[in-house]
């Protein structure tokens, strides 16, 4: 855990704004607002925000990494965004909340799946009943995204362990991570995209918006696995994942649930103002519409924290 924290650490000092990709429509001396979001919503928010500057003037600069990654940007290294959207809920109530973040509001939903190309090896024999099987060849290569700082990356070892139960398989979550080896592991789950197009990898675990929106294939899981079915939320509870907490000596436990995305304005937010008028653009109709044309699930009814919690 430490060594993963190292790297961590590593990584959060390589990344700044001169790395993070500006909206260019606006002129230069435009008004700014920074957003920090999962690498999985950099499709569909490129063309959400990048209407919002036509219709306000407003610059958008953005960050992308993974959601327990921009967390921390955060919690230990004080690089507060206008707006940070994340593909976990928990990750806001765990890190963020009530110190860096008062409310968080559930705007799309998601679920796992086995993304592939044509290229992959056995890509004629995979299917949802025997793909851990499929996965399992000692020739095949299987990505993965670090669960030390993606969502994604945690959720894989979920559904894994899911699997064992409901195929009543020891060993299966071994077998299949034994394919997948640390040079196969990446930041974020996005970044295993291009690694399946180029043929280095034959199968990444990989949310279901992704898989589309990048044109890959992609294997549909059992609704009591893929971490995607409300109905389900008790059978995925059953399993869980330790992952570095707010602090370098710290661990938390993430169980299964439904796949819940989740934005909000950070209490310091430099440019706060800015950072609620995207907000409510985004959770608007036209907002809503443009990131479901760009793969989400988005919820019908955004809601905040707050409201969840209320009787």
């Amino acid at each position: 855990m430490r060594r993963a924290r190292l790297t961590f650490v590593t990584t959060l000092l390589a990344v700044s704004l001169a790395s993070a990709a500006g909206c260019r429509d606006a002129p230069a001396d435009a008004p700014t607002v920074v957003v920090s979001y999962a690498g999985s919503l950099a499709h569909p928010f490129g063309p959400a925000l990048a209407e919002y500057t036509r219709r306000t003037g407003v610059r958008v600069v953005t960050q992308s990494a993974g959601s327990l990654e921009a967390a921390r940007r955060i919690t230990e290294l004080g690089d507060v965004p206008d707006l940070i959207a994340l593909a976990d809920e928990e990750v806001f109530a765990r890190l963020l909340v009530p110190e860096h973040v008062t409310t968080y509001t559930v705007f799309a939903r998601n679920r796992m799946v086995i993304a592939y190309t044509p290229s992959s090896r056995h890509a004629d024999a995979l299917d949802s009943a025997t793909w851990w099987q499929t996965l399992s060849q000692p020739d095949v290569e299987v990505g993965r995204s670090d669960p030390a700082l993606d969502p994604n990356g945690y959720r894989t070892l979920l559904v894994l362990r899911l699997a064992e139960r409901q195929y009543a398989e020891p060993g299966l979550e071994q077998a299949v991570l034994a394919r997948s080896p640390a040079r196969n592991v990446r930041p974020k789950s996005s970044d295993l995209v291009a690694l399946l197009q180029t043929g280095a990898l034959d199968y990444a675990f990989a949310y279901e918006s992704v898989a589309r929106s990048a044109g890959l294939r992609w294997l549909s899981l059992p609704s009591s696995i893929d971490l995607g079915d409300e109905t389900h939320a008790a059978e995925y509870a059953r399993v869980a994942v330790q992952v570095p907490g707010a602090s370098p000596s710290d661990t938390i436990t993430m169980r299964g649930a439904p796949i819940h995305f989740a934005l909000a304005i950070p209490r310091r937010a430099p440019h706060a103002a800015e950072g609620e008028r995207l907000r409510d653009f985004l959770l608007s109709p036209i907002g809503r519409r443009l990131l479901t044309k760009g793969g989400l699930d988005v919820v019908n009814a955004p809601a905040s924290s707050a409201q969840r919690q209320a009787p």
